[in-house]
Order: structure tokens, then C-alpha cells, then sequence
């Protein structure tokens, strides 16, 4: 059984459900070491005074809060634990809400909650109630001395509570790309656009999508770990930038569709207009 990193209850009107906190993904990045060169030792490193160039100890190191450029003042770790969250052991729900309701780009971290002693049937009552209401919980809890806004959400017969960012840690559209301003779009290229998009219309499956550099890295370390000679192919020509943006379309939706067929061992199906259906092939092979 996966290890919980916290344990508590769920709090929601009068009803309380124990529950325990398990993160629901590993991420699995490359990771470097620094060596140094001629001998392959690892490389350290150690904390300097730039106003004294000395390394200082452990003990002489406080926190600095910068109010302006290169300007500090100086907050305690006593400080800190007055200003820190409550430690609880509680998830307090303050509201139901629809889930189309929550834009992905607040979603942070994903973990399951899974009931604790005692508490597996509030838990799957609720669990229930919120899949045929379609409902999600929002609420807030501490973890790891920080208080988190979550969305607590019926996920495979579970639930699944997911951190979300704050308003003021999402940046504005605006601030990125500008007022965005009604285009005089050409109707014949929405209409193609329109294709493409239908002609690559499918159904999400996670499972086909790998970190395809991350492979690649271990693949390289195994084989110079056994002294092998790694030869890499050469990089393919970049194609030309197309400036005609129907011509772009038209090519794209024609390479659409040949994919389709090939994956498929024969002719891809179309409509009068000459686009695949892409939901009736969905419901013919269900």
C-alpha cells in the first residue's frame, strides 16, 4: 500500500470522513549530477558571504524578506511559525461546484484520498453522491506548513483532491499576449481550419504518449555504461516556413487524413464535404 504523506478528516457541514492523503503521480524526469572533469567527483557547494567572500556556517545564515532591490529585513523563524497556517488535520469543504467551472490552468498537484479506519462508508457515500451530481469540493487544508485551496473530485471509484493555484498566482492573459482583437478571418480558411480539426478528431488515451527524451538519455547511459559507441542520426531538415495559410491547411488536412488511413490498413471514411467521421468511427468499433 502507497505511503500516506498526511492523515485526517474530511469536514463538510456536521459529517467528518477520515481520510489519508497519497499522491496519485511519480514524475519521472532526467536528473543530472555535476562532476568535476579530470577525476568525475561530485561537485559541492558551499555557502559564501558576498559582502566578506567567506564560507559561513549553517548558524550564521537568517531569512531576508527583499522589500526593494537589494533591500532585506530580516523575519525570525519564530516569526514564521506565528504567521504560519493552523496545523489541522482537516479538510474543510465550504461549497459544491460544477467542474467545468474550474479553467486546468489552476490545477497544481493530484493525490487520492483514501478512506482511513472507520471511514469507508461517509467516504463512499460521498463519493457517490458527488458522481451523481456531478460535483466537485472545493475547500482548504494545510500541508507541509502551507494552506492549499483544493478541488476534492470523484475519480475511478475514488477521490482524487487536486491543489490549485491562487487568482493572484495565474497571469493574466493580457499581460502575455495583449488585448486580444477580433480578427478578419477568411472564411475559407476557418472552414479548413474546421477540417483539420475534425480530420484529427480522437479519443484521449495517456498511454500512447511517452517522454520520449527521457528514454532516450537512459538508452545512452546503458550503452556507455557497457562501453558501447553510440552513433546518433542525423538531425532531419527543418522544413520551409509555408507563408500561403490556406496552403498550410490544405497540406495539413491532406497529412491528416493519409495517417489516418495508413494506421487504419485502408481508406479513411468521409463525408459529402470529403472529412473523415471521426465519431462514427468511434461508435462502429465500440
Amino acid at each position: 500500500m502507497a505511503r500516506a504523506i498526511w492523515s485526517g478528516v474530511i469536514s463538510f457541514g456536521l459529517v467528518t470522513i477520515p481520510v489519508r492523503l497519497v499522491s496519485a503521480v511519480r514524475q519521472k524526469e532526467v536528473h543530472f549530477r555535476q562532476l568535476h572533469k579530470p577525476d568525475g567527483g561530485r561537485i559541492q557547494y558551499r555557502r559564501f558571504c558576498e559582502k566578506e567572500d567567506r564560507e559561513v556556517s549553517f548558524q550564521d545564515i537568517v531569512k531576508g524578506y527583499e522589500i526593494a532591490r537589494d533591500e532585506y529585513v530580516v523575519i525570525t523563524d519564530e516569526e514564521i511559525e506565528r504567521l504560519a497556517p493552523e496545523r489541522t488535520r482537516r479538510i474543510d469543504l465550504d461549497r459544491f461546484v460544477d467542474l467545468g467551472e474550474i479553467d486546468p490552468i489552476y490545477y497544481d498537484a493530484t493525490y487520492y484520498l483514501a478512506p482511513d479506519e472507520q471511514g469507508e462508508r461517509p467516504y463512499r457515500l460521498l463519493q457517490e453522491a458527488m458522481s451523481q451530481s456531478r460535483r466537485v469540493a472545493i475547500g482548504k487544508f494545510v500541508m507541509r506548513d502551507k494552506e492549499h485551496v483544493v478541488a476534492i473530485r470523484p475519480l475511478d471509484g475514488a477521490l482524487a483532491l487536486q491543489t490549485l493555484f491562487y487568482a493572484d498566482e495565474v497571469v493574466e492573459t493580457e499581460k502575455v499576449v495583449g488585448v486580444v482583437k477580433p480578427a478578419d478571418l477568411d472564411p475559407r480558411e476557418l472552414r479548413m481550419a474546421q477540417s483539420l480539426i475534425e480530420s484529427l478528431e480522437d479519443s484521449f488515451q495517456p498511454e500512447q504518449y511517452h517522454d520520449d527524451f527521457r528514454e532516450k538519455v537512459q538508452q545512452l547511459a546503458e550503452q556507455k555504461a557497457k562501453g558501447k559507441e553510440v552513433v546518433f542520426a542525423e538531425e532531419p531538415a527543418r522544413p520551409a516556413p509555408v507563408v500561403d495559410l490556406m496552403e498550410a491547411l490544405q497540406a495539413s488536412v491532406e497529412q491528416a487524413r493519409s495517417r489516418h488511413a495508413a494506421s487504419r490498413g485502408g481508406e479513411a471514411p468521409t463525408t459529402r464535404q470529403g472529412r473523415p467521421r471521426a465519431r462514427e468511427r468511434r461508435k462502429k468499433s465500440a
